[in-house]
């Protein structure tokens, strides 16, 4: 059927003179109420205002307009069931054949507005309930809720001669209902706000929108895409290949942990969103040179991550290795210059990138696995010193640095370290004793230790045997921070009190898988 009548109530009135124009060609009356019928009548086109149409006035200060029978029979009624169309012969009603709508903007008004009550005035009633009539009868009328959908129904019209085809209707109607659901959603989660940190919401509604479609998965025979709540998370591609699904699973690994270090002081290598080394210096150079050294062979095709500015000098260092992607606070004229000789490295601004809500989301048949982010605040009454001997205090922030960089280490995750940077890492492996192996020998092989500095390790979770804290005693290091919670968590100390050596139990454990 040919679409004989539109109504018309738009927040963004972007590219509505384009889309009014080819209405007025196929002779489409307009109906429309508030800023949008004063909009259309400025622009020079006919229009009946809903209260006119309605025969009914706006009430109680705007907030009932189009809430109506005149206009959702219109909508909703079968055009091709005769008892729908005596009902709306013998009320008198109209059609109303296509339906173009946005919202108000209400997540504009939370991020602007404190006041609750000025947010609450900016949640669209009308708006959704007109789009899901219209969506629901799309066998016979078209909704349009997406200004980037004005030219593909511009050139429906066109090629169908003022009418549309069902699945286009359909398709339109699919992205109205994404529309709603969206809107809801940033309503329910602003309402759930006000829950306690340790509460749990009854009902979890994730908003997304897709950012980018990926070329494939973590594999080529899989799908893959990035959604997010903004433009790519507030990261900046300066250059380089598109990303791919294994390049932000790295990233992410990356700037959650490097967003944990001193800021203006940190350097992060991953490789298989693994920590491959990590260093915190106020030298910029050496702190990238310390963390590339903890294992240079895993650096190679891995991802760099920097809390500071990357100037000249570092850039000539970094280039000397091979990187899929490079993230920094902040590149100068001259480095980005030196980079572009590797078209292909992907170079990227995080400078204006925040984290608090990258949580772990791991979806199955009908099910989501959900928990909020491991991003405690290390202080001191979340470590007991349980060994005889007493660290000092630079030895007790070298513990700490270790265990904060083993929370975004793989489980089991051991991490061996000395004067803020990581000297072996050990990930991912089935069982602790062979993390500690693995740490050890990293340690050994690229010998970025000092003999006379104590070094340390941390555990993710608690030692359940001695055989892993013995193996990395005998391998030098001379104290240790763990979680408790093992039923040999006595011998564990009394071996450590044996060897003289200290050991840190942590409330908090910090398992990754």
């Amino acid at each position: 059927m040919k679409i004989k009548s539109a109504l018309i109530s738009v927040s963004d009135k972007t590219g509505l003179n384009k889309i009014l124009k080819e209405l007025k060609k196929y002779r489409v009356q307009l109906i429309s109420s508030g800023g949008t019928y004063k909009k259309i009548r400025s622009l020079g086109y006919n229009c009946e205002e809903v209260s006119s149409f309605t025969k009914f006035p706006e009430i109680l200060d705007g907030r009932v307009k189009t809430l109506h029978p005149k206009i959702h029979s219109g909508i909703l009624y079968k055009r091709d069931k005769n008892s729908h169309k005596r009902t709306i012969k013998k009320l008198n009603f109209k059609s109303i054949d296509l339906i173009i709508t946005n919202f108000y903007p209400f997540e504009n008004s939370v991020n602007l507005k404190k006041n609750h009550q000025e947010i609450i005035e900016n949640i669209d009633i009308g708006g959704p309930t007109l789009v899901r009539s219209a969506a629901k009868n799309y066998k016979d009328v078209v909704v349009i809720t997406k200004i980037d959908s004005y030219q593909k129904f511009i050139d429906e019209l066109n090629s169908f001669n003022g009418k549309t085809s069902l699945k286009f209707r359909e398709k339109m109607a699919r992205i109205a209902f994404g529309e709603t659901a969206s809107y809801d959603s940033a309503i329910f989660n602003y309402f759930n706000k006000s829950l306690k940190k340790e509460e749990i919401p009854e009902i979890l509604i994730f908003k997304a929108n897709l950012i980018q479609k990926l070329r494939y998965g973590e594999n080529p025979h899989q799908l893959g895409a990035i959604y997010g709540d903004r433009e790519n998370f507030g990261l900046k591609k300066l250059q380089g290949k598109e990303l791919s699904y294994n390049n932000y699973n790295d990233i992410f690994a990356c700037l959650n942990l490097i967003k944990t270090l001193p800021k203006n002081r940190g350097t992060v290598i991953v490789k298989h969103a693994n920590p491959s080394g990590v260093s915190v210096e106020f030298d910029h150079l050496k702190s990238y040179i310390s963390a590339i050294n903890c294992d240079p062979v895993s650096a190679f095709g891995g991802i760099l991550a920097c809390n500071y500015r990357v100037n000249l000098k570092i850039a000539k260092e970094i280039i000397k290795n091979y990187y899929e992607v490079i993230i920094a606070d902040g590149f100068d004229k001259k480095s980005i210059k030196l980079f572009k000789n590797k078209k292909n490295l992907r170079l990227i601004d995080s400078s204006q990138t925040k984290l608090e809500n990258y949580n772990k989301v791991l979806s199955g048949i009908k099910s989501l696995l959900f928990q909020t982010a491991d991003n405690k605040v290390f202080n001191k009454n979340n470590f007991k010193v349980v060994s005889k001997i007493k660290p000092s205090k630079h030895l007790m922030e070298q513990l700490i640095f270790s265990f904060n960089v083993c929370r975004s280490v793989k489980s089991n995750a051991i991490v061996i370290a000395q004067d803020n940077k990581t000297l072996g890492i050990g990930s991912g492996q089935p069982n602790r004793l062979d993390s500690c192996k693995i740490a050890v020998e990293k340690m050994k092989r690229f010998k970025q230790f000092n003999e006379k500095i104590p070094i340390v390790a941390a555990s993710d979770a608690f030692f359940p045997f001695v055989d892993g804290i013995e193996n990395l005693v005998q391998s030098g290091i001379s104290a240790i921070i763990q979680p408790y919670g093992s039923i040999r968590d006595r011998e564990i100390i009394k071996f450590a009190n044996d060897m003289g050596i200290v050991l840190i139990f942590s409330k908090t454990r910090h398992f990754n898988h």
